[in-house]
């Protein structure tokens, strides 16, 4: 005889009891996510900005982090900050950023106690604005109206840079009894690419495929009106800044596109500094790395109109492995009109150019543990000098009007052309570097060294 089966209860069974469960997680979430969606802004400062800041200060205990008020957008997984301010313990650098955006980051673990680790970066998008960074120590800080690195490009864009002294240069130079050099950088547009950004993060490494700079401008003054601090150690050289850095640094090609750089110095309140400027300036170094083969050097080729009147142009090669105070340089500059350097000849040497005309010159010179060795072809015509007062800038006072006679009649050899082999002067270029000579100033001097010997003065 067939057994009846018993009715189930279908509030007993296994589906239904799964369906409910669904149904009552799929709820929690929605309701979590209407949460997240309604109320993101409260919860992410009450709960995850102080996470953050922990997650920070374990990360990067030599620094300091304070964050304004953050918004959260949860289809994005964006972050923005009203503000972020940035600093180190011993207070030798601090800095603030406006208007954060930061999207892609991983944090989702750090609410469980995690902490953040470069691979929580690695699809991250960082976009600040107006960033502002100080070096009480040096007196410097550093700008940049728009800052924007992207992970996941590996990519670095950098919008109206600017590096300067922290006040003007009158207040610069007051702060030292010492002789001091100046600099001033004005990038309004760079790029990097094939940045390795999580050896950044990680301060491992310092590498990058490329760097393209358009249209900056660089600006270096000496003041030469006050000495040199004997105890300060000797401006560093290219190798040595290289050799310095302890973490891998490799930059493939860095390539600047229509820049200006001007040097000057100031012998005196008041008076007009010696200047000379390098407009139009194009340049590509290729090699710039502090670990490697002895044997690679740094290579830069640059080309740039000279005091607004003739093209020069320069390879050097340095040896950044080298451990000595060694490199070549060479180079050629065109046709001109040499009175185009009186804005530094008469402030820095009280001679006047009166007339002279440049054909061509070409320059090939040699460093070896800080001697420079090396020539100078020029080729010139009706090269006259006059002497000037240092302080009128005349030259009809009667010694200057004897010493020009005494230049002109004696000492400088005013026309130099190969078709009179006789009277053709080589320059040789014999210069020791000295202790508190810049790489900029060292190139000029050097090969100041074969000018003088051509012209005679």
């Amino acid at each position: 005889m067939r057994k009846k089966r018993l009715p189930t209860d279908s509030r007993t069974s296994p589906l239904r009891i799964v369906a409910y469960a669904g149904l009552g997680v799929g709820a929690l979430v929605l309701l979590c996510g209407l949460v997240l969606l309604l109320f993101a802004d409260p919860i992410v400062n009450r709960f995850v900005k102080p996470r953050i800041t922990a997650a920070f200060a374990e990360s990067f205990p030599g620094y300091t982090i304070r964050i304004a008020e953050m918004r959260y957008s949860v289809l994005m997984n964006r972050f923005g900050f009203d503000s972020v301010a940035l600093g180190t313990i011993d207070g030798t650098t601090s800095g603030t950023m406006d208007s954060v955006s930061v999207s892609g980051i991983g944090w989702m673990h750090i609410l469980l106690g995690g902490t953040l680790a470069p691979d929580d970066f690695a699809n991250t998008v960082v976009d600040a604005q107006a960033v502002v960074l100080r070096f009480p120590q040096s007196h410097y800080e550093l700008r940049s109206e728009r800052l924007r690195v992207s992970l996941p490009d590996s990519e670095l864009v950098v919008e109206s840079f600017k590096y300067h002294p922290l006040g003007d240069d009158e207040s610069f130079f007051a702060a030292s009894k010492f002789r001091q050099t100046r600099y001033r950088l004005v990038v309004p547009h760079a790029k990097a690419t094939g940045l390795a950004c999580l050896e950044l993060l990680q301060g491992t490494a310092y590498r990058a495929r490329s760097l393209q700079i358009r249209n900056a401008s660089f600006d270096v003054v000496v003041n030469k009106n006050k000495p040199s601090n004997t105890d300060d150690p000797s401006p560093p050289m290219p190798h040595e800044l290289l050799s310095s850095i302890q973490e891998t640094l490799r930059i493939d090609r860095v390539n600047i596109i229509n820049g200006r750089a001007e040097y000057s110095e100031i012998f005196a309140p008041g008076l007009e500094p010696p200047r000379i400027t390098f407009d139009s300036l194009q340049a590509l170094a290729e090699g710039i790395a502090n670990h490697g083969d002895r044997g690679v050097p740094l290579v830069l080729r640059a080309q740039a109109i000279l005091a607004k009147a003739g093209t020069i142009e320069v390879l050097i090669s340095i040896p950044v492995a080298s451990p000595e105070f060694s490199f070549a340089y060479s180079g050629s500059l065109s046709a001109m009109d040499l009175r185009a350097l009186n804005s530094f000849l008469e402030p820095a040497e009280q001679m006047r150019i009166k007339s002279g005309t440049l054909q061509k010159a070409i320059f090939d010179v040699h460093v070896v543990s800080g001697r420079a060795f090396g020539s100078l072809r020029g080729i010139y015509r009706d090269l006259s000098l006059a002497a000037i007062n240092e302080q009128t800038g005349s030259e009809k006072g009667l010694a200057d009007r004897i010493t020009s006679f005494i230049a002109n009649t004696f000492k400088i050899h005013g026309t130099n052309v190969p078709d009179k082999p006789d009277s053709f002067r080589i320059g040789k270029v014999n210069y020791m570097r000295k202790p508190d000579d810049t790489f900029i100033q060292y190139v000029w001097y050097s090969l100041r060294t074969a000018v003088q010997d051509v012209v005679g003065f």
